[in-house]
């Protein structure tokens, strides 16, 4: 019976949320991402050349559009990458859960553009980078902490 009840919350809980929506307030406190994918090899490397990377980062966002964050990744070719790397930008959040980040990192002459969706109330996010092109890397944030 309880089991049941239980059930039963988080079905109404989820379709409250779907008729609520999500806005820049569903993201807000610290989240922990892990990144993988491919992306052009920075400097030295030969122009053109491909890398897989991946990384972890805290991304910090302030429920009104604007986030912080620091990076620590490590490329395939490149080796190891900048460590506590800071990065910057802000976020657009859709009434249906998804949205987009556009991120701004100091040395970087290009912003990076991602898509994501926002799931389980908040506690996840999921994106995938549209921008630039060649840069084929996924992500999963999770809400760090309690809530």
């Amino acid at each position: 019976m309880l089991v049941g009840t239980q059930a039963g919350a988080r079905t109404e809980n989820v379709g409250n949320q779907l008729l609520r929506g999500c806005s820049e307030a569903t993201l807000r406190g610290a989240y922990g991402i892990q990144i993988q994918g491919t992306r052009l090899a920075p400097p030295p490397a030969p122009a053109g050349t491909v890398e897989t990377v991946i990384g972890v980062l805290v991304r910090q966002y302030d429920g009104r559009g604007n986030f912080t964050q620091v990076n620590n990744e490590k490329g395939s070719v490149s080796g190891l990458g900048p460590v506590d790397r800071e990065g910057f930008g802000t976020y657009q959040v859709n009434p249906d859960c998804s949205g987009s980040h556009e991120l701004h990192i100091p040395g970087v002459p290009v912003p990076i553009t991602d898509r994501f969706v926002i799931v389980d109330f908040g506690r996840e996010v999921r994106h995938f980078v549209v921008s630039p092109a060649p840069v084929m890397v996924t992500g999963v944030s999770q809400k760090m902490g309690l809530w």
